[in-house]
């Protein structure tokens, strides 16, 4: 029975992220109470072909600014910097900026030894773009990035009139083995919600069970959208969105307490998951 301690005691939610981003998520959770399934629906592998990458990054000492949209993409090009003999290549610049979409994202800079000239205020990579419009006007940007990556990041950024590099730094991808198990649980709703982090982990699962039962499975789920980008794509996919969490307050103990306070008010019973609410009922935290 869920308490001021543990409110989110006898709720059953569904990770969707990679293990090694869904850890503090986890903790946060479980500190609340909920029982956790962990189902990556996404996982991550370098550029298929490393020569546009390589080639940037070879001429890293052209670029005026990089750009830094997630963890994987500092992971990546940390990486390939190294194998290329450039490890310090970053480190070496005092005329280039460097700015990161989120504190997470700065702390896995920071860990590397890259100084952090900016942090975005808005956590999304649109803020980003529109906070350094001014400082970013008419200079040369990296903008290393996954193959699912869309335009507006790049548009805003060319916008303003930056010199904009694109360059794939990584591949998102669907994980080689899905637990059936546990796709079998979620398809009887056996779960209370699922939290979706980016537009690839719900895709991944439309994929899964088929577009039409994803879409039909948010009827009876809470399905948990973080950010507008994840949500508007579930919504265009026609999945009902109960909880859309902004990025900026989509820490782990932000993420929790914005379900924990959804399920609060939303009175919605342990034990048979299922949803009576109506779309007014939707809280969006």
């Amino acid at each position: 029975m869920a308490s001021a301690e543990k409110p989110l005691a006898g709720k059953r939610i569904v990770l969707t992220r990679a293990p090694e981003q869904a850890r503090e998520w986890a903790n946060a959770l479980d500190q609340m109470g909920a029982e956790l399934v962990l189902l990556p629906m996404v996982a991550f592998a370098p550029p298929e072909d490393f020569r546009p990458l390589d080639e940037q990054l070879l001429r890293l000492d052209t670029f005026e600014a990089i750009l830094f949209l997630s963890r994987n993409a500092v992971r990546y090009v940390s990486d390939r910097l190294k194998q290329l003999g450039m490890k310090g290549e970053m480190l070496h610049a005092p005329h280039r900026i460097i700015a990161a979409v989120g504190p997470g994202t700065a702390g896995a800079l920071i860990a590397r030894g890259v100084r952090v000239d900016y942090v975005a205020e808005g956590r999304t990579g649109e803020a980003l773009a529109s906070e350094l419009r001014q400082s970013l006007k008419g200079r040369k940007v990296l903008l290393p990035r996954s193959d699912k990556g869309d335009d507006r990041v790049p548009k805003a950024l060319r916008d303003a009139g930056s010199k904009v590099t694109e360059v794939i730094a990584y591949r998102t991808t669907t994980p080689a083995l899905l637990d059936p198990a546990i796709l079998s649980r979620i398809r009887r709703a056996d779960v209370d919600a699922i939290i979706f982090a980016s537009p690839s982990a719900y895709h991944n699962l439309s994929d899964a069970v088929g577009p039409a039962e994803a879409a039909a499975l948010s009827n009876r789920i809470h399905f948990v959208a973080i950010g507008p980008t994840t949500a508007r794509a579930m919504r265009e996919a026609g999945a009902r969105v109960a909880i859309e969490a902004s990025e900026a307050s989509a820490g782990a103990a932000g993420l929790a307490a914005s379900i924990a306070k959804f399920y609060g008010s939303a009175q919605v019973p342990a034990g048979k998951r299922a949803l009576q609410e109506s779309p007014e009922d939707r809280q969006r935290t």
